[in-house]
């Protein structure tokens, strides 16, 4: 990478990464699994003056499964693709890291580092928020926890504090089913130009479509007026403010938004 850190701190524990954290607040940067951070500091749009590294950080290693799924900040896309009970108890969740770019992105690619990403491409953003799924921020001021559909606030734009560490993702279990599309307009491995997630949990439908805007998008009085798999689809692709980028243009995903967003819809009825 270009543009180096003058300081790279690697704490060997949360409470040292909190601390530090704490200390140095924007001044330092935070790095998970460091693939689009690289990618930012080689374009130029990062020049960090200091890193803070969560790699040997061991409690945000760790995958626990109950009622719920938690899933530490430092987990690899690999291991919850290949974790046995999160394919059995998770199987739509399990299924979306599957797609992500290509095995060797997955193998260092995080959970919580794409969340902190915040980019509007990525993958996980719209089967979490459909999921249900919560993000755990902790800080001098204690633990918080927020939906996946409020951390997001924009581009490249999180509710993360300055002093601040995302440390965990919590899913909720029991979802009569669930569903993740992704729709590609170029190789197999690219992001999507849409993705649209949807889950049925306690006979609630969600639907999160991502890649479409600049933020995973949800409408829950939408999904909550029962209406046909058409009709909410037509009405998400109407609301939509989509952009336009080499994927596609705002026009062609909101015609793909109303196709996916039925077929997922439709496929959770099957599920």
């Amino acid at each position: 990478m270009t543009g180096a850190a003058t300081h790279w701190h690697a704490p060997r524990s949360l409470r040292e990464a909190l601390d530090l954290r704490e200390d140095y607040g924007d001044e330092t940067v935070v790095v998970a699994g460091g693939t689009f951070l690289g990618v930012l500091i080689n374009n130029g749009v990062l020049a960090p003056e200091a890193m803070l590294s969560l790699r040997d950080v061991p409690e945000l290693r760790r995958i626990e499964i109950g009622r719920e799924l938690t899933l530490g900040a430092m987990v690899t896309h690999r291991e919850v693709e290949n974790h046995p009970e999160v394919r059995r108890l998770w199987p739509a969740l399990a299924h979306m890291f599957s797609l992500v770019a290509s095995p060797r992105i997955r193998n260092r690619a995080t959970v919580g580092g794409v969340l902190a990403d915040a980019d509007y491409a990525s993958d996980p953003p719209s089967m979490l928020a459909a999921l249900g799924a919560r993000v755990v921020l902790e800080g001098p001021r204690g633990r918080r926890e927020l939906p996946v559909e409020d951390f997001i606030l924009g581009l490249y734009e999180t509710a993360i504090g300055s002093d601040e560490l995302l440390t965990s993702v919590v899913v909720p279990g029991g979802h009569e089913a669930a569903v993740y599309r992704k729709f590609r307009t170029r190789s197999h491995e690219d992001r999507p130009c849409v993705s649209v997630a949807a889950a049925r949990h306690s006979g609630r439908l969600r639907v999160v479509v991502g890649a479409a805007a600049m933020q995973p998008q949800f409408f829950p009085d939408v999904c909550g007026m029962g209406a046909s798999p058409r009709e909410i689809a037509d009405e998400y692709a109407g609301r939509i403010d989509a952009l336009s980028d080499a994927r596609g243009s705002a026009e062609y995903r909101r015609r793909v938004v109303a196709v996916e967003v039925r077929r997922a819809i439709e496929e959770t009825h099957h599920g």
